[in-house]
């Protein structure tokens, strides 16, 4: 009880403190929250996308199965035969990749966007999910029936029981909701909320034999993974041998916490971020610790009667630790608010703009935690060192003249570290941005349209000629997909002239005209005509100087395969300059097109239009409706804009850079409030000898340089440390930049120049203190 009395006395002293140092204490706060704020909004976007585990039964259990070299997706031929070969030893499930798809539940109109994934029906029984309503997937469900998700339902239809029995239209195909799945769960895709599941059986791509699914195994009780990990690569051996196809390696990775795209393109990108908002938070701690040491000093006489009337040193130390705690928790508090803010405003910012990205930023026992624990080891990373010399010298303000120089070097490394590294992600963005392209992206709306069975070219062609007869439309173009829109098509290999075999280029299937649209100019010879069918094609340069040895490929053969069907020749008529095909950050690709036509038709495709008006998705709705007038077959299932498509290629980039040019901003702040504190510290340490000097003759230069000479030769020295710790971690995600070396004069220079500035701004209230001491007060007071 006596222990906890005194602990009450100096919480009271403490808070008396504070509030009779109401700037320092103050600024102490507010740049402690600023850190503390940052740390917890990167905590709790880590805890979201990549530690909390999934809302099912045995999390634990559940592994995701990939194969080498580099990919994660499988047909769904292949993921029978998977499930079939540890049918009792393990569930495995498919789900598809979360698409963000247009729907109505009445007519075209009032079409809505909404993410559907379409899973295997053991998935529900595996992951222990029931139904809040109606029934949920059977383990073989072929039917068009689907099951909401308890975030849907309850945001879209206010938890009505009735909506069981509905349907609704997804391209041209009624769906039967058959039920709701419980709360929580919203799909396997961290940073997707899924609205609508639907049995795999029914997905586009099964008849393709296209790889759009992934393939999870929940290993039965009792179960190790070893074993099955061996059954299943023996499965993946066969399908290999069959195919005649090169020896793929199955993976079996913990998926506690589910698998997305947003997992792996943010999960390097997260760890970056946490270095840097920790090292924000370490030159938070320095300052504080300056602040202190500086408070210490007029503390001395305190600190010297309060041992001389018998107080203990453990006692000391407990009182300077009290006072740190309430710096700690009141920063604490204001970081939560500003992590509260920061956070959701991070995943807005890595949405794509066609596709909002959702994270449950719950505040559960974990972000809790990670609070208490960051206040603890704030508290004492910036009070232990005073509490410490108390306790064994019995003075606060008693320190090394060494002591807040070496806060100052680590500051500088700190700051410079992240201005580096703050400069690397600018140059990035900037320079991915502002990458060529190939193509015009300018007026260019797309229209993913689908149908439900093949329908003939001649129908297609059909519609692209409505299309181009309605006001307000300037060309129009048909493809297989939009352009950088990610995906693509790879052949196992090309064949020039029937000679060797050669690493496969990529084939797009488009309409005549695309070239006109995109802005793709013609080098060499013709563009496609309505008469070319499957023999022709048109290819890049990338493609002429890759296989054609940069000879005018026109005239030319080649045999490659643009389908899972087998090899096909092509003669080649056209030669187009390079584009871009899927991403940005990928070089020109050797590409192929060919004309869009396909034995039995096509239940698929992508009308691009360049429109006559500067906003193209003003034209969205009537375009949609056109199509259905067309061919009322045909039907949009979604419409973006190539702009909005080059957008989402740099969202990941356009966060890192915006995030580092914030945290680098405070640690200026916080590195200039250092260096003014020391500087202030210095100056009236030293009254007493600057006095000295202005009195035998020394002129304000002479003392101007005394003051600051020494930190700013540690600023510099913090600036070389923190230059060698950046080039010898940049190597680490190097994977985060585009096309910027670390080595780069400018990436040098600019971080330094700006340290120089902000140190020459924090020491003018010094030199202008040290100026104008009095020497005359000086002498009077010796």
């Amino acid at each position: 009880m006596n222990w906890v009395e005194s602990l009450r006395d100096d919480a009271r002293l403490g808070w008396r403190r504070l509030r009779n140092n109401a700037v320092t204490s103050a600024a102490a706060i507010l740049s402690l929250a600023l850190a503390i704020g940052a740390c917890t909004s990167a905590f709790r976007l880590i805890d979201a996308l990549l530690l909390r585990p999934l809302p099912v039964a045995h999390p634990e259990r559940l592994y995701g199965l990939g194969r080498l070299p580099t990919r994660d997706s499988w047909e769904y031929g292949e993921f029978t035969r998977l499930r079939d070969s540890v049918a009792q030893q393990a569930a495995v499930i498919a789900i598809s990749f979360a698409e963000r798809v247009d729907l109505t539940y009445g007519s075209d109109d009032a079409m809505e966007k909404g993410h559907v994934q379409y899973v295997s029906g053991r998935m529900f029984s595996s992951f222990g999910l029931r139904p809040a309503a109606g029934r949920l997937l059977g383990e073989n469900e072929d039917a068009p029936v689907a099951v909401l998700s308890h975030d849907y339902w309850s945001r879209r239809f206010g938890r009505d029981p009735r909506v069981v029995g509905h349907t609704f239209r997804l391209a041209d195909r009624i769906y039967e909701i058959v039920g709701v799945a419980n709360a929580g769960f919203t799909g396997t895709e961290p940073g997707t909320a899924v609205d609508i599941f639907m049995p795999a059986a029914m997905h586009w791509g099964v008849g393709h034999e296209w790889s759009v699914f992934r393939a999870f195994a929940q290993l039965e009780p009792g179960m190790e993974a070893g074993p099955v990990r061996d059954r299943l690569d023996a499965a993946l051996g066969a399908l290999n041998s069959e195919r005649r196809r090169n020896r793929q390696v199955l993976t079996m990775e913990p998926a506690a916490a589910g698998a997305s795209g947003l997992q792996r393109n943010y999960r390097l990108a997260l760890a970056a971020l946490c270095v840097l908002v920790a090292l924000v938070l370490l030159i938070a701690c320095a300052n504080v610790a300056n602040l202190m040491t500086a408070q210490g000093m007029a503390r001395a006489r305190e600190m010297a009667i309060r041992v001389s009337v018998g107080a203990g040193r453990f006692r000391l130390g407990q009182m300077v630790l009290v006072e740190s705690a309430w710096i700690a928790v009141l920063a604490t508090a204001g970081g939560v608010l500003f992590a509260w803010w920061a956070a959701p405003f991070v995943v807005r910012m890595i949405s794509a703009p066609d596709d909002p990205a959702r994270l449950f930023l719950s505040s559960d026992w974990r972000v809790l935690g990670f609070g208490v624990a960051l206040t603890v080891g704030v508290t004492f990373l910036f009070g232990l060192g005073p509490a410490l010399r108390v306790t064994k010298g019995g003075q606060v303000g008693n320190l090394p003249h060494f002591a807040p120089r070496l806060l100052i070097v680590g500051q500088a490394a700190f700051c410079f570290l992240v201005l580096f590294v703050a400069g690397l992600f600018v140059a990035t963005f900037e320079r991915l941005s502002n990458r060529a392209t190939g193509i015009s992206s300018e007026r260019i709306l797309t229209l993913y349209t689908v149908t439900r069975k093949d329908q003939p070219p001649a129908f297609w062609t059909q519609v692209m000629e409505h299309l181009r007869e309605v006001p307000g439309v300037e060309k129009v173009a048909l493809a297989d997909w939009p352009i950088l829109d990610g995906w693509g098509y790879r052949s196992s290999s090309i064949a020039v002239d029937g000679g060797r075999p050669l690493e496969g280029g990529w084939f797009l299937n488009i309409s005549p005209a695309l070239q006109e649209v995109m802005k793709m100019p013609l080098l060499e010879g013709r563009d496609f005509t309505e008469n070319d069918s499957g023999g022709v094609a048109i290819v890049n340069s990338a493609f002429a100087r890759q296989y054609f040895g940069g000879a005018n490929p026109v005239g030319k053969w080649f045999e490659g395969s643009p389908t899972n069907s087998g090899p096909r020749r092509f003669q080649v008529v056209g030669l187009v300059r390079d584009a871009r095909y899927r991403y940005l950050r990928e070089g020109f690709l050797p590409v192929a097109y060919i004309p869009f036509r396909r034995d039995g038709g096509l239940d698929r495709g992508t009308f691009i239009v360049r429109t006559v008006g500067a906003n193209p998705m003003a034209m969205a709705s009537i375009l949609r409706e056109e199509i259905r007038k067309a061919r009322p077959e045909f039907r949009v299932s979604n419409v973006r804009t190539q702009q909005e498509l080059l957008e989402s290629q740099t969202v990941r980039e356009r966060l890192l850079a915006v995030l580092a040019m914030f945290f680098a901003g405070v640690a200026l702040v916080l590195a200039g409030v250092g260096l003014y504190g020391v500087l202030n510290y210095s100056v009236v340490r030293r009254r007493r000898e600057i006095g000295i000097r202005m009195a035998i003759g020394a002129q304000a230069g002479r003392i101007a340089r005394l003051v600051t000479l020494d930190i700013f030769a540690m600023v510099l020295v913090g600036a070389a440390a923190g230059f060698g710790i950046g080039m010898g971690s940049v190597r680490f995600i190097q994977g985060l930049f585009f096309e910027v070396r670390g080595t780069e004069l400018g990436m040098v220079l600019a971080p330094g120049a700006v340290m120089i500035g902000v140190a020459v701004v924090a020491a003018l209230p010094a030199v202008i203190r040290a100026v104008r001491i009095d020497p005359a007060e000086v002498l009077r007071a010796e």
